[in-house]
């Protein structure tokens, strides 16, 4: 499987539970530093909190991590990492920060509530699909640029540049395995003299 599911941007929600405030946090990383940093700027943010749990998900190297940062074992930085695996995250640290209210919430109070300030955090930041695409050239005729533009953009691809010289160079992307489809679309439109090539490929962001 080339796609993979990440997060846009940064986010950040809250919500109160008996007294108890949980804000978490999310954040796009690509490798563990940049996850452990992170971690560290809410902790100094939040210096005062309660608690600061964590978790991070890292596509390269499959690697995950997690914390409950003083709570009982189990139920804090578990169910941040679960959260994250059933929405399918990778890519991306979570911080849920607990400013405790006075009363105790019990062990399966504390599992609802870093699984909601989880859930609220990754929502906030905006999942995402990366999607692997091929870079691709083409070039054509002005009296081909129409009919050639026209597949490109039915077969899923997206325009990046369009070069108007003696004829027309056409840079576009498309996803991974759709390249094959656009040539025999384009050497019908064109009686065989347009053909596509891809040049490299790379993962493109597509918000869902």
């Amino acid at each position: 499987m080339t796609d993979y599911k990440t997060v846009s941007k940064s986010g950040v929600d809250e919500f109160v539970e008996k007294r108890s405030r949980f804000i978490g946090y999310c954040e796009p990383v690509t490798t563990q530093a940049q996850a452990l940093e992170f971690i560290e700027k809410i902790k100094s943010k939040h210096w005062d909190a309660k608690h600061n749990v964590y978790a991070y998900i890292l596509r390269e190297g499959g690697i995950k991590r997690y914390s409950d940062d003083g709570e009982p074992q189990g139920t804090a930085g578990v169910p941040v990492l679960e959260v994250m695996q059933k929405m399918g995250i990778t890519d991306a640290v979570v911080v849920v920060t607990r400013y405790f209210g006075g009363i105790l919430l019990g062990a399966g109070g504390l599992v609802r509530a870093y699984s909601h300030g989880a859930k609220i955090a990754v929502e906030s930041a905006c999942p995402a699909i990366m999607q692997l695409c091929d870079n691709c050239t083409l070039k054509c005729s002005y009296n081909q640029y129409g009919r050639v533009s026209s597949v490109v953009l039915s077969g899923g691809g997206v325009v990046l540049d369009s070069a108007f010289t003696d004829q027309v160079e056409m840079k576009f992307r498309v996803k991974k395995g759709c390249l094959d489809k656009i040539n025999k679309e384009l050497a019908a439109a064109s009686s065989g003299e347009v053909e596509a090539a891809s040049i490299d490929e790379s993962y493109y962001l597509q918000e869902i």
